[in-house]
């Protein structure tokens, strides 16, 4: 897709398909296995073992669960990831939430779309860009995670707090359409677990009382180490 292309319009006029990144990652893991192109380049020792479960998971549209002690590259493995993105994606200009401008998500790229029609702007997303980490540590919270209530948009924008637009949305959220890596996911309290289950098998996410059904696009990778797996696990 031409990555010059500045609106909506153009866009839809350049014959552009939305697809989820799980889709877009297993075409463009499809694509590397016909062309026996590597992989996960640089990972030496588990071409027969590691890298074709991986494949399968891929191949699957699974969100990624690393089992391994430390220094084995779960974390490598995850960054290499991004190489099986497609190098650029469209983006709704001034979205927080990488919306697409096909199938927006959020209230800002849907009321923009609303009054600007083909007009709306979009930018490019490189896939380097597409890429989140988060280490779990016990004082990680929700809202770090997930979102909180923001008095002070609620301030300026003049808002009351029961209006969605005060929220303001954590890592998650804002890491739409992109990979997003939690690493040692036993240390993460386990309020903070269920609520990531939630995510991953209902599509909504709750702040604060708000309920918001949010179809985020997101490809999980978790890792985790067996030592660790004590009470936490």
């Amino acid at each position: 897709m031409n990555a010059t292309i500045k609106t909506l319009g153009q866009l839809r006029k350049a014959g552009y398909v939305s697809k989820s990144i799980k889709i877009e990652l297993r075409d463009n893991l499809i694509v590397a296995l016909k062309n026996e192109l590597p992989t996960f380049p640089g990972m030496h020792g588990y071409e027969q073992t590691v890298i074709p479960q991986l494949e399968r998971a891929i191949l699957s549209k699974h969100n990624i669960n690393l089992l391994g002690l430390r220094g084995q590259g779960k974390t490598r493995i995850a960054r290499l990831m991004i190489n099986l993105l497609d190098e650029y994606i469209p983006v709704v200009s001034g979205s927080e939430m990488n919306d697409d401008p096909l199938n927006p998500i959020s209230r800002y790229a849907q009321d923009l779309i609303a009054e600007h029609g083909d007009k709306t702007p979009i930018y490019w997303l490189h896939r380097s860009e597409r890429f989140f980490e988060k280490l779990a540590t016990p004082d990680v919270t929700i809202a770090d995670l997930i979102g909180d209530i923001d008095p002070i948009k609620a301030s300026n924008l003049k808002l009351n707090y029961s209006d969605e637009r005060v929220l303001h949305f954590g890592m998650i959220p804002r890491a739409n359409r992109c990979i997003f890596v939690i690493n040692e996911l036993p240390d993460l309290q386990a309020r903070i677990q269920v609520a990531l289950f939630n995510i991953l098998e209902e599509g909504d996410i709750q702040i604060r009382g708000f309920k918001l059904r949010l179809p985020l696009d997101l490809h999980f990778v978790f890792t985790a180490n067996p030592e660790d797996y004590t009470n936490r696990g």
